[in-house]
């Protein structure tokens, strides 16, 4: 099986969409992560949903648990709205990994071992500058668990 057998069709987002609206795509949608497009509209990276969280959720949280643990809920909430004036630019990673993406060849074993060395929960799936999907871990495993 090909990635071009596995990919579906998937959102994207570009490097200007605001962080909030990501995060809320992610959510309406169960996703682990979205596909960012350059102006073009060809693939450029892959954000992960926790890459969101990181830039919502306090460095002194993040480093720190017993500061987390005194924040009470209604102010932490008031942390993800604060994505409203970030873009997903900010919440990429830096400095830029390898890009999870692959052509419509590539097996499952490529897809499988791009996911681990990239920490990225799905891979893009395309073929010149044609954006074909993506292809989630949930995905890849059901098809390598069925074999």
């Amino acid at each position: 099986m090909r990635a071009r057998d596995l990919a579906a069709p998937y959102p994207t987002v570009g490097l200007s969409t605001s962080a909030l609206d990501a995060a809320r795509q992610l959510a309406d949608a169960n996703l682990p992560g979205l596909i960012v497009v350059d102006a073009a509209g060809r693939p450029s990276t892959i954000l992960p949903g926790t890459q969101v969280l990181r830039l919502a959720v306090p460095k002194y949280c993040q480093e720190n648990v017993a500061l987390a643990r005194v924040i009470d809920e209604a102010h932490a909430d008031e942390f993800l709205r604060d994505l409203a004036d970030r873009t997903v630019a900010e919440c990429l990673p830096k400095p830029e990994r390898e890009l999870a993406i692959v052509g419509p060849d590539a097996t499952v074993l490529e897809i499988a071992a791009l996911m681990a060395r990239t920490r990225s929960p799905l891979v893009a799936v395309v073929d010149g500058h044609t954006t074909l999907g993506a292809v989630t871990l949930d995905a890849l495993l059901d098809r390598m668990l069925a074999s």
